[in-house]
Protein backbone atom coordinates (compact mmCIF):
# COMPACT_ATOMS: atom_id res chain seq x y z
CA UNK A 1 0.00 0.00 0.00
CA UNK A 2 1.26 3.51 -0.64
CA UNK A 3 -0.28 6.50 0.37
CA UNK A 4 -0.95 10.20 -1.95
CA UNK A 5 -2.01 13.10 -1.12
CA UNK A 6 -5.79 12.28 -0.86
CA UNK A 7 -5.35 9.74 1.94
CA UNK A 8 -2.54 11.42 4.11
CA UNK A 9 -5.12 14.43 4.02
CA UNK A 10 -7.80 11.79 5.32
CA UNK A 11 -5.16 10.54 8.08
CA UNK A 12 -4.12 14.07 9.48
CA UNK A 13 -8.05 14.81 9.78
CA UNK A 14 -8.60 11.64 11.63
CA UNK A 15 -5.52 12.72 13.68
CA UNK A 16 -6.88 16.07 14.16
CA UNK A 17 -10.58 15.34 15.69
CA UNK A 18 -8.93 12.43 17.51
CA UNK A 19 -6.85 15.03 19.55
CA UNK A 20 -9.79 17.36 19.07
CA UNK A 21 -12.19 14.53 21.18
CA UNK A 22 -9.11 14.16 23.95
CA UNK A 23 -8.20 17.74 24.25
CA UNK A 24 -9.69 18.05 27.65
CA UNK A 25 -8.48 14.87 28.77
CA UNK A 26 -4.67 16.47 27.96
CA UNK A 27 -5.59 20.12 29.42
CA UNK A 28 -6.09 17.91 32.71
CA UNK A 29 -2.84 16.16 32.84
CA UNK A 30 -1.45 20.06 34.09
CA UNK A 31 0.59 19.43 36.92
CA UNK A 32 -0.31 22.91 38.56
CA UNK A 33 -3.54 23.58 40.31
CA UNK A 34 -4.29 27.16 39.06
CA UNK A 35 -5.87 27.70 35.58
CA UNK A 36 -2.84 26.18 33.80
CA UNK A 37 -3.65 23.41 31.51
CA UNK A 38 -3.89 24.02 27.81
CA UNK A 39 -1.56 21.45 26.04
CA UNK A 40 -4.42 19.54 24.63
CA UNK A 41 -6.06 23.08 23.37
CA UNK A 42 -2.54 24.64 21.80
CA UNK A 43 -1.86 20.95 19.77
CA UNK A 44 -5.50 20.86 18.76
CA UNK A 45 -5.37 24.72 17.08
CA UNK A 46 -1.98 24.01 15.85
CA UNK A 47 -3.18 20.57 13.40
CA UNK A 48 -6.83 22.20 12.78
CA UNK A 49 -6.31 24.00 9.31
CA UNK A 50 -6.26 20.63 8.44
CA UNK A 51 -10.19 20.94 8.17
CA UNK A 52 -10.15 24.22 5.87
CA UNK A 53 -8.00 22.46 3.66
CA UNK A 54 -9.38 20.96 0.34
CA UNK A 55 -9.99 16.87 -0.03
CA UNK A 56 -8.37 17.25 -3.65
CA UNK A 57 -6.09 14.74 -5.52
CA UNK A 58 -2.91 17.19 -5.02
CA UNK A 59 0.35 15.04 -4.59
CA UNK A 60 1.42 14.11 -1.28
CA UNK A 61 4.50 16.82 -1.82
CA UNK A 62 1.84 19.72 -1.73
CA UNK A 63 -0.93 18.58 1.09
CA UNK A 64 2.29 17.88 3.40
CA UNK A 65 4.19 21.30 2.73
CA UNK A 66 0.78 23.37 2.80
CA UNK A 67 -0.18 21.45 5.99
CA UNK A 68 3.16 22.29 7.44
CA UNK A 69 2.80 25.70 6.61
CA UNK A 70 -1.06 26.48 8.16
CA UNK A 71 0.70 24.61 11.58
CA UNK A 72 3.48 26.75 11.72
CA UNK A 73 1.10 30.32 11.81
CA UNK A 74 -1.55 28.49 13.60
CA UNK A 75 1.39 26.80 16.60
CA UNK A 76 -0.03 27.79 20.08
CA UNK A 77 2.43 26.94 22.98
CA UNK A 78 5.57 24.86 23.44
CA UNK A 79 4.04 20.98 22.31
CA UNK A 80 1.81 23.16 19.30
CA UNK A 81 5.25 24.88 17.98
CA UNK A 82 7.60 20.80 18.30
CA UNK A 83 4.08 19.71 16.57
CA UNK A 84 4.13 21.69 13.70
CA UNK A 85 8.19 21.25 13.70
CA UNK A 86 7.74 17.70 13.31
CA UNK A 87 5.11 18.13 9.69
CA UNK A 88 7.39 20.28 8.84
CA UNK A 89 9.97 18.25 8.76
CA UNK A 90 7.98 15.59 6.73
CA UNK A 91 6.96 18.00 4.63
CA UNK A 92 10.70 18.29 3.34
CA UNK A 93 10.92 14.45 3.43
CA UNK A 94 8.02 14.32 0.88
CA UNK A 95 8.94 16.90 -0.73
CA UNK A 96 8.56 16.11 -4.92
CA UNK A 97 6.78 12.93 -4.13
CA UNK A 98 3.53 11.87 -5.71
CA UNK A 99 3.27 8.95 -3.25
CA UNK A 100 4.67 7.07 -0.11
CA UNK A 101 5.76 4.04 0.89
CA UNK A 102 6.15 2.29 4.27
CA UNK A 103 9.92 3.07 3.98
CA UNK A 104 9.25 6.98 2.74
CA UNK A 105 6.97 6.87 5.68
CA UNK A 106 9.99 6.12 8.01
CA UNK A 107 12.17 8.68 6.55
CA UNK A 108 9.62 11.27 6.56
CA UNK A 109 9.28 10.62 10.27
CA UNK A 110 12.98 10.24 11.00
CA UNK A 111 12.93 13.52 9.23
CA UNK A 112 10.06 15.82 11.36
CA UNK A 113 12.13 14.02 14.18
CA UNK A 114 15.03 15.57 13.99
CA UNK A 115 13.91 19.16 12.56
CA UNK A 116 12.11 19.00 15.90
CA UNK A 117 15.13 18.13 17.62
CA UNK A 118 17.47 20.53 16.02
CA UNK A 119 15.52 23.77 17.49
CA UNK A 120 16.58 22.78 20.86
CA UNK A 121 20.18 22.15 21.73
CA UNK A 122 18.95 20.46 25.37
CA UNK A 123 15.87 18.59 24.58
CA UNK A 124 14.11 17.62 27.75
CA UNK A 125 13.28 13.77 27.46
CA UNK A 126 10.30 12.16 28.55
CA UNK A 127 8.28 14.84 26.74
CA UNK A 128 6.87 14.42 23.17
CA UNK A 129 9.80 14.77 21.65
CA UNK A 130 11.04 11.21 23.57
CA UNK A 131 8.07 9.86 22.14
CA UNK A 132 8.43 11.25 18.34
CA UNK A 133 12.37 10.15 18.68
CA UNK A 134 11.48 6.18 19.56
CA UNK A 135 8.66 6.38 16.95
CA UNK A 136 11.22 7.46 14.33
CA UNK A 137 13.82 4.42 15.27
CA UNK A 138 10.88 2.10 15.15
CA UNK A 139 9.70 2.88 11.82
CA UNK A 140 12.89 2.89 10.18
CA UNK A 141 14.10 -0.67 12.38
CA UNK A 142 10.38 -1.73 10.80
CA UNK A 143 10.79 -1.47 7.23
CA UNK A 144 14.28 -3.04 7.51
CA UNK A 145 13.28 -5.72 9.20
CA UNK A 146 9.77 -6.16 7.20
CA UNK A 147 10.31 -6.41 3.58
CA UNK A 148 6.65 -6.70 2.73
CA UNK A 149 5.93 -4.14 5.30
CA UNK A 150 3.03 -1.83 4.26
CA UNK A 151 1.97 1.43 5.56
CA UNK A 152 -0.88 0.04 7.41
CA UNK A 153 1.21 -2.92 9.59
CA UNK A 154 4.46 0.09 9.63
CA UNK A 155 1.39 2.31 11.81
CA UNK A 156 -0.04 -0.75 13.86
CA UNK A 157 3.43 -0.97 14.99
CA UNK A 158 3.99 2.76 15.78
CA UNK A 159 0.74 3.16 17.72
CA UNK A 160 1.04 0.45 20.52
CA UNK A 161 4.90 1.90 21.11
CA UNK A 162 3.60 5.37 21.27
CA UNK A 163 1.49 4.20 24.13
CA UNK A 164 4.40 2.32 25.26
CA UNK A 165 6.90 5.05 25.48
CA UNK A 166 4.05 7.26 26.84
CA UNK A 167 3.60 5.13 29.88
CA UNK A 168 7.46 5.29 30.59
CA UNK A 169 7.67 9.32 30.55
CA UNK A 170 6.88 9.48 34.38
CA UNK A 171 10.52 7.65 34.68
CA UNK A 172 12.20 10.25 33.01
CA UNK A 173 10.94 13.21 34.04
CA UNK A 174 10.19 12.99 37.86
CA UNK A 175 7.75 15.89 38.45
CA UNK A 176 5.53 13.64 35.92
CA UNK A 177 5.78 10.65 38.74
CA UNK A 178 5.26 13.13 41.39
CA UNK A 179 1.85 14.50 39.81
CA UNK A 180 1.06 10.90 38.79
CA UNK A 181 0.42 11.78 35.16
CA UNK A 182 1.94 11.06 31.76
CA UNK A 183 3.72 13.97 29.64
CA UNK A 184 0.63 16.09 27.90
CA UNK A 185 2.43 16.47 24.80
CA UNK A 186 3.52 12.79 24.62
CA UNK A 187 0.29 11.94 25.06
CA UNK A 188 -0.92 14.19 22.09
CA UNK A 189 1.28 13.16 19.94
CA UNK A 190 0.27 9.19 20.65
CA UNK A 191 -3.58 10.37 20.24
CA UNK A 192 -2.73 11.99 16.56
CA UNK A 193 -0.73 8.20 15.33
CA UNK A 194 -4.21 6.11 16.84
CA UNK A 195 -6.59 8.54 14.61
CA UNK A 196 -4.12 8.12 11.63
CA UNK A 197 -4.15 4.82 11.93
CA UNK A 198 -7.86 4.81 12.45
CA UNK A 199 -8.56 6.55 9.35
CA UNK A 200 -5.80 3.55 7.25
CA UNK A 201 -7.94 0.96 8.76
CA UNK A 202 -10.85 2.79 7.27
CA UNK A 203 -12.43 3.73 10.58
CA UNK A 204 -11.23 8.00 10.27
CA UNK A 205 -12.24 9.58 13.40
CA UNK A 206 -14.98 12.13 13.67
CA UNK A 207 -14.88 15.41 16.01
CA UNK A 208 -17.52 14.67 19.01
CA UNK A 209 -19.10 16.86 21.12
CA UNK A 210 -17.10 17.14 24.74
CA UNK A 211 -18.88 16.06 27.75
CA UNK A 212 -17.99 16.02 31.05
CA UNK A 213 -19.74 12.57 32.00
CA UNK A 214 -15.75 11.67 32.59
CA UNK A 215 -12.93 13.02 34.82
CA UNK A 216 -9.94 11.90 33.33
CA UNK A 217 -6.99 11.34 35.28
CA UNK A 218 -5.55 14.82 36.31
CA UNK A 219 -2.56 15.96 38.29
CA UNK A 220 -2.52 16.23 42.14
CA UNK A 221 1.00 17.75 42.53
CA UNK A 222 3.82 20.19 41.07
CA UNK A 223 6.29 22.66 41.47
CA UNK A 224 8.20 23.46 38.60
CA UNK A 225 11.43 24.42 39.97
CA UNK A 226 13.45 27.44 37.94
CA UNK A 227 16.41 27.07 36.01
CA UNK A 228 19.58 28.38 37.85
CA UNK A 229 20.55 31.72 35.42
CA UNK A 230 23.80 30.73 34.51
CA UNK A 231 24.13 33.04 31.64
CA UNK A 232 22.72 36.25 31.65
CA UNK A 233 21.36 37.32 28.42
CA UNK A 234 18.77 35.47 25.80
CA UNK A 235 20.02 36.51 22.58
CA UNK A 236 17.90 36.58 19.56
CA UNK A 237 18.03 36.74 15.95
CA UNK A 238 17.21 36.02 12.52
CA UNK A 239 19.72 36.21 9.92
CA UNK A 240 19.28 36.68 6.30
CA UNK A 241 21.81 34.21 4.59
CA UNK A 242 24.85 35.23 2.07
CA UNK A 243 24.46 33.42 -0.91
CA UNK A 244 27.68 31.20 -0.06
CA UNK A 245 25.51 29.93 2.88
CA UNK A 246 21.94 29.52 1.64
CA UNK A 247 20.57 26.08 1.65
CA UNK A 248 20.51 23.88 4.86
CA UNK A 249 23.51 22.42 6.47
CA UNK A 250 26.09 25.08 5.56
CA UNK A 251 26.05 26.49 9.22
CA UNK A 252 27.50 23.77 11.19
CA UNK A 253 30.50 26.27 11.89
CA UNK A 254 28.11 28.68 13.45
CA UNK A 255 26.21 26.22 15.58
CA UNK A 256 28.89 24.83 16.75
CA UNK A 257 30.01 28.60 18.38
CA UNK A 258 26.95 28.89 19.69
CA UNK A 259 26.89 26.09 21.82
CA UNK A 260 30.12 26.92 23.12
CA UNK A 261 29.43 29.95 24.37
CA UNK A 262 25.80 29.55 25.89
CA UNK A 263 23.13 27.15 27.09
CA UNK A 264 19.34 26.96 25.32
CA UNK A 265 20.35 27.17 22.01
CA UNK A 266 17.07 27.37 19.59
CA UNK A 267 19.16 26.78 15.78
CA UNK A 268 16.81 26.56 12.99
CA UNK A 269 18.79 26.72 9.39
CA UNK A 270 16.35 26.86 7.08
CA UNK A 271 16.94 27.68 2.98
CA UNK A 272 17.39 31.56 3.20
CA UNK A 273 17.22 32.14 7.15
CA UNK A 274 19.23 31.10 10.33
CA UNK A 275 16.53 31.71 13.70
CA UNK A 276 18.81 31.64 16.65
CA UNK A 277 17.97 31.86 20.77
CA UNK A 278 20.76 31.37 23.00
CA UNK A 279 21.42 32.34 26.84
CA UNK A 280 24.83 33.56 27.08
CA UNK A 281 27.31 36.10 28.82
CA UNK A 282 28.21 37.38 25.35
CA UNK A 283 25.88 38.45 23.09
CA UNK A 284 28.08 40.65 21.44
CA UNK A 285 30.19 37.40 20.21
CA UNK A 286 27.10 35.86 19.05
CA UNK A 287 26.15 39.29 17.02
CA UNK A 288 29.65 39.69 15.26
CA UNK A 289 29.89 36.14 14.41
CA UNK A 290 26.13 35.85 12.90
CA UNK A 291 27.61 38.27 10.48
CA UNK A 292 29.79 36.19 9.00
CA UNK A 293 27.06 34.01 7.77
CA UNK A 294 24.37 36.89 6.15
CA UNK A 295 22.48 40.26 7.37
CA UNK A 296 20.65 40.55 11.05
CA UNK A 297 16.93 41.57 10.03
CA UNK A 298 16.27 41.33 13.71
CA UNK A 299 17.66 41.36 16.91
CA UNK A 300 17.06 40.98 20.40
CA UNK A 301 18.93 40.95 23.54
CA UNK A 302 17.59 40.90 27.16
CA UNK A 303 18.03 39.74 30.55
CA UNK A 304 16.14 36.78 31.21
CA UNK A 305 15.46 33.15 31.54
CA UNK A 306 12.87 31.24 29.29
CA UNK A 307 10.25 29.08 30.70
CA UNK A 308 9.51 26.03 28.52
CA UNK A 309 6.59 24.93 30.24
CA UNK A 310 3.29 26.79 28.45
CA UNK A 311 0.17 25.40 29.67
CA UNK A 312 -3.33 27.19 30.07
CA UNK A 313 -6.72 25.95 29.98
CA UNK A 314 -9.33 27.40 27.77
CA UNK A 315 -12.94 26.72 27.46
CA UNK A 316 -12.99 28.79 24.27
CA UNK A 317 -11.02 29.23 21.30
CA UNK A 318 -9.88 33.10 21.47
CA UNK A 319 -11.24 35.65 19.08
CA UNK A 320 -8.76 36.57 16.44
CA UNK A 321 -8.14 40.29 15.51
CA UNK A 322 -10.29 41.44 12.45
CA UNK A 323 -7.52 40.86 9.56
CA UNK A 324 -7.07 43.90 7.89
CA UNK A 325 -4.63 45.29 5.24
CA UNK A 326 -1.00 45.26 5.70
CA UNK A 327 0.33 48.92 6.88
CA UNK A 328 3.65 50.26 5.55
CA UNK A 329 5.92 51.27 8.31
CA UNK A 330 5.89 55.02 8.38
CA UNK A 331 6.42 55.63 12.68
CA UNK A 332 9.66 54.80 14.04
CA UNK A 333 8.07 52.65 17.04
CA UNK A 334 4.69 50.92 17.36
CA UNK A 335 3.54 48.82 20.04
CA UNK A 336 1.70 45.18 20.12
CA UNK A 337 0.11 43.91 23.57
CA UNK A 338 -1.99 41.20 24.69
CA UNK A 339 -4.29 41.44 27.44
CA UNK A 340 -7.60 40.82 28.81
CA UNK A 341 -10.28 43.20 30.44
CA UNK A 342 -11.78 46.35 29.28
CA UNK A 343 -9.99 48.24 31.92
CA UNK A 344 -6.52 46.91 31.17
CA UNK A 345 -7.40 47.01 27.40
CA UNK A 346 -7.88 51.08 28.04
CA UNK A 347 -4.90 50.96 30.37
CA UNK A 348 -2.55 49.57 27.53
CA UNK A 349 -4.55 51.75 25.07
CA UNK A 350 -3.58 55.24 26.83
CA UNK A 351 0.07 54.32 27.21
CA UNK A 352 -0.10 54.95 23.31
CA UNK A 353 -0.62 50.90 22.04
CA UNK A 354 -1.31 50.66 18.87
CA UNK A 355 -2.56 47.29 18.48
CA UNK A 356 -4.30 44.95 21.31
CA UNK A 357 -4.75 41.23 21.02
CA UNK A 358 -7.56 40.02 23.69
CA UNK A 359 -5.80 37.27 25.15
CA UNK A 360 -3.70 35.80 27.86
CA UNK A 361 -4.20 33.47 30.76
CA UNK A 362 -6.55 30.77 29.48
CA UNK A 363 -6.37 32.35 25.92
CA UNK A 364 -3.45 31.81 23.53
CA UNK A 365 -3.42 33.73 20.36
CA UNK A 366 -1.82 32.04 17.37
CA UNK A 367 1.12 33.08 15.65
CA UNK A 368 -1.17 34.53 13.15
CA UNK A 369 -3.05 36.66 15.20
CA UNK A 370 0.16 38.10 16.44
CA UNK A 371 1.65 38.74 12.82
CA UNK A 372 -1.54 40.13 11.73
CA UNK A 373 -1.16 42.67 14.56
CA UNK A 374 2.31 43.44 14.13
CA UNK A 375 1.63 43.62 10.54
CA UNK A 376 -0.64 46.42 11.39
CA UNK A 377 1.14 48.49 13.35
CA UNK A 378 2.85 51.31 10.81
CA UNK A 379 6.34 51.39 13.04
CA UNK A 380 9.53 50.49 11.38
CA UNK A 381 10.40 48.80 15.09
CA UNK A 382 7.47 47.26 16.79
CA UNK A 383 7.96 46.04 20.51
CA UNK A 384 5.51 43.15 21.45
CA UNK A 385 4.31 42.83 24.88
CA UNK A 386 3.12 39.08 25.51
CA UNK A 387 2.25 39.74 29.15
CA UNK A 388 1.92 35.91 29.54
CA UNK A 389 4.86 33.37 29.57
CA UNK A 390 2.77 30.89 27.67
CA UNK A 391 2.74 33.68 24.64
CA UNK A 392 6.14 34.52 24.25
CA UNK A 393 6.97 31.66 22.04
CA UNK A 394 4.65 32.13 19.12
CA UNK A 395 5.45 35.59 19.49
CA UNK A 396 8.74 35.18 18.62
CA UNK A 397 7.53 32.82 15.58
CA UNK A 398 5.12 35.73 14.84
CA UNK A 399 8.35 37.82 14.47
CA UNK A 400 10.39 35.48 12.68
CA UNK A 401 7.61 35.63 9.97
CA UNK A 402 7.83 39.64 9.92
CA UNK A 403 10.55 40.90 7.25
CA UNK A 404 9.68 44.78 6.15
CA UNK A 405 9.96 46.05 9.79
CA UNK A 406 12.24 44.97 13.15
CA UNK A 407 10.20 43.29 15.59
CA UNK A 408 11.44 43.03 19.48
CA UNK A 409 9.32 40.75 21.76
CA UNK A 410 9.44 41.76 25.16
CA UNK A 411 9.63 39.33 28.24
CA UNK A 412 6.65 40.53 29.77
CA UNK A 413 5.53 37.83 31.53
CA UNK A 414 2.17 39.49 33.46
CA UNK A 415 0.02 42.92 32.74
CA UNK A 416 2.20 45.12 35.63
CA UNK A 417 5.76 44.26 33.91
CA UNK A 418 3.95 45.09 30.43
CA UNK A 419 2.74 48.54 31.44
CA UNK A 420 6.21 48.74 33.72
CA UNK A 421 8.10 48.79 30.65
CA UNK A 422 6.16 51.18 28.32
CA UNK A 423 6.39 53.73 30.90
CA UNK A 424 9.99 53.28 30.83
CA UNK A 425 9.65 53.99 27.18
CA UNK A 426 11.76 56.70 25.45
CA UNK A 427 11.15 58.20 21.73
CA UNK A 428 14.33 59.45 21.36
CA UNK A 429 16.72 56.73 22.51
CA UNK A 430 17.56 53.89 20.04
CA UNK A 431 15.71 50.40 20.17
CA UNK A 432 18.53 48.69 21.69
CA UNK A 433 18.54 51.47 24.50
CA UNK A 434 14.79 51.41 24.75
CA UNK A 435 15.03 47.45 25.11
CA UNK A 436 17.16 48.03 28.08
CA UNK A 437 15.49 50.06 29.86
CA UNK A 438 11.84 48.30 29.22
CA UNK A 439 13.77 45.08 30.67
CA UNK A 440 15.08 47.08 33.60
CA UNK A 441 11.68 48.79 34.61
CA UNK A 442 9.98 44.95 34.51
CA UNK A 443 12.21 43.77 36.52
CA UNK A 444 11.58 46.31 39.29
CA UNK A 445 8.17 45.52 39.37
CA UNK A 446 6.72 42.59 41.33
CA UNK A 447 3.21 40.51 40.65
CA UNK A 448 0.82 39.69 43.17
CA UNK A 449 -2.40 38.22 41.95
CA UNK A 450 -5.64 35.62 43.23
CA UNK A 451 -7.37 32.53 41.47
CA UNK A 452 -8.98 29.74 42.30
CA UNK A 453 -7.86 26.25 42.65
CA UNK A 454 -8.93 24.07 39.64
CA UNK A 455 -7.85 20.89 41.18
CA UNK A 456 -6.65 19.66 44.96
CA UNK A 457 -3.16 19.56 44.63
CA UNK A 458 -0.15 19.56 47.39
CA UNK A 459 2.52 22.40 46.34
CA UNK A 460 5.73 23.09 48.37
CA UNK A 461 3.88 22.25 51.17
CA UNK A 462 0.43 24.14 50.50
CA UNK A 463 -2.27 21.96 50.85
CA UNK A 464 -4.62 22.95 48.09
CA UNK A 465 -8.28 22.24 47.37
CA UNK A 466 -10.37 22.63 44.49
CA UNK A 467 -12.11 26.00 44.86
CA UNK A 468 -9.63 27.76 47.49
CA UNK A 469 -8.60 31.18 46.94
CA UNK A 470 -4.40 31.02 46.41
CA UNK A 471 -2.00 34.25 46.76
CA UNK A 472 0.35 34.19 43.99
CA UNK A 473 3.89 36.00 44.01
CA UNK A 474 5.43 36.17 40.46
CA UNK A 475 3.98 32.71 39.77
CA UNK A 476 4.74 31.22 42.36
CA UNK A 477 1.92 29.94 45.24
CA UNK A 478 2.38 31.41 48.60
CA UNK A 479 -0.52 31.31 50.10
CA UNK A 480 -4.24 29.20 50.21
CA UNK A 481 -7.20 30.33 51.87
CA UNK A 482 -11.14 30.67 51.75
CA UNK A 483 -10.85 34.04 50.31
CA UNK A 484 -9.27 36.38 47.95
CA UNK A 485 -9.34 39.17 50.80
CA UNK A 486 -7.16 36.85 53.70
CA UNK A 487 -4.44 35.92 50.86
CA UNK A 488 -4.08 39.28 50.44
CA UNK A 489 -4.21 40.39 53.67
CA UNK A 490 -0.90 37.91 53.71
CA UNK A 491 0.50 38.56 51.19
CA UNK A 492 0.67 42.55 51.96
CA UNK A 493 2.37 42.03 55.51
CA UNK A 494 4.84 41.06 53.52
CA UNK A 495 5.17 43.75 50.99
CA UNK A 496 8.20 46.21 52.48
CA UNK A 497 9.74 49.29 50.88
CA UNK A 498 7.14 49.85 47.91
CA UNK A 499 5.94 53.34 47.21
CA UNK A 500 3.25 52.91 44.30
CA UNK A 501 0.80 50.31 44.16
CA UNK A 502 -2.09 49.47 40.97
CA UNK A 503 -4.76 46.98 41.86
CA UNK A 504 -6.95 45.62 39.06
CA UNK A 505 -10.02 43.37 40.13
CA UNK A 506 -11.92 41.48 37.31
CA UNK A 507 -14.67 40.94 35.87
CA UNK A 508 -16.23 38.50 38.70
CA UNK A 509 -14.92 41.37 41.17
CA UNK A 510 -17.72 43.73 42.79
CA UNK A 511 -16.27 47.22 43.42
CA UNK A 512 -17.69 46.96 47.04
CA UNK A 513 -15.83 43.76 47.08
CA UNK A 514 -12.68 45.29 45.49
CA UNK A 515 -12.91 48.05 48.30
CA UNK A 516 -12.09 46.03 50.85
CA UNK A 517 -9.04 45.12 49.27
CA UNK A 518 -8.20 48.50 49.26
CA UNK A 519 -8.43 49.13 52.73
CA UNK A 520 -7.02 46.14 53.74
CA UNK A 521 -3.72 47.64 51.44
CA UNK A 522 -4.31 50.86 52.86
CA UNK A 523 -4.34 49.68 56.45
CA UNK A 524 -1.04 47.08 55.66
CA UNK A 525 1.62 49.31 53.75
CA UNK A 526 2.84 52.72 54.61
CA UNK A 527 1.17 55.76 54.79
CA UNK A 528 3.48 57.03 51.59
CA UNK A 529 2.41 54.14 49.58
CA UNK A 530 0.16 55.62 46.82
CA UNK A 531 -2.68 53.13 46.19
CA UNK A 532 -4.65 52.69 42.34
CA UNK A 533 -7.72 51.19 42.21
CA UNK A 534 -8.90 50.18 38.50
CA UNK A 535 -11.69 47.57 36.98
CA UNK A 536 -9.62 45.65 34.90
CA UNK A 537 -12.27 43.40 33.54
CA UNK A 538 -10.18 40.36 33.16
CA UNK A 539 -11.04 36.96 33.82
CA UNK A 540 -9.28 34.05 35.25
CA UNK A 541 -7.37 36.41 37.84
CA UNK A 542 -9.79 38.00 40.54
CA UNK A 543 -6.89 40.33 41.43
CA UNK A 544 -3.72 41.41 39.59
CA UNK A 545 -1.66 43.68 42.08
CA UNK A 546 1.19 46.15 40.94
CA UNK A 547 4.11 46.78 43.28
CA UNK A 548 6.72 49.03 42.56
Amino acid sequence: MRINGHIFYQMMLSGANALENQKTAINNMNVFPVPDGDTGINMALTVSPVRKMEDNEASLSAVTRHLADAALRSARGNSGAILSLFLRGMGKAFAGQEEADAKAIAIAFDAGTKEAYKAVMQPTEGTILTVMRRCAEEACAFVTSEMDADVISLFSALVPLAETELSHTPDLLPVLKEAHVVDAGAYGFSVILAGMLSALQGQPVTATVQTDDHTPTEADFSLFSSEDVIYTYCTECIIEKNEAFRGEGLTGDFRAFVGSVGDSVVFVDDEELIKLHVHTNHPGRVLEEALRYGILATVKVENMKLQHSAKVIEANEPSSPVSSPKTDPVNEYGFVAVCMGDGIHEAFNELGVDEIIYGGQTMNPSTQDLLEAIQRTPAHTVFVFPNNKNIHLVAEQAASLCDDRTVIVLPSRNVPQGISALLAFDESATPEENQKAMIAAMSAVTCISTTHAVRDSQVDGLEIHRGQAMGIIDEKIRCVSDSEEECIARLADGIKNVTMVTVFYGNSISPEEADKVYSILNHSLSSDTEISLIKGGQPVYDYIISLE
